[in-house]
């Protein structure tokens, strides 16, 4: 009655992998022209967020030298 479950970060990365293999599985089998418009989406949406993030951290190393 006492266990309690300490890690539970594992296995939501395992249900993660399992949901991503399904995603990918599906838009095999609905083509090879949707695959690849899927890749297109999220590689601008990782260069979005790079970018957004590295002119943020700009920002922030120049207020922190104004500072000074």
């Amino acid at each position: 009655m006492g266990y309690r479950r300490r890690d539970a970060r594992p296995r939501l990365a395992l249900w993660m992998l399992v949901a991503l293999g399904d995603v990918v599985l599906l838009l095999v089998s609905a083509g090879l022209p949707v695959l690849f418009a899927m890749f297109g989406v999220v590689a601008v949406t990782v260069a979005g967020v790079a970018a957004w993030r590295l002119t943020r951290r700009a920002t922030v190393a120049r207020m922190a030298n104004a500072g000074e």
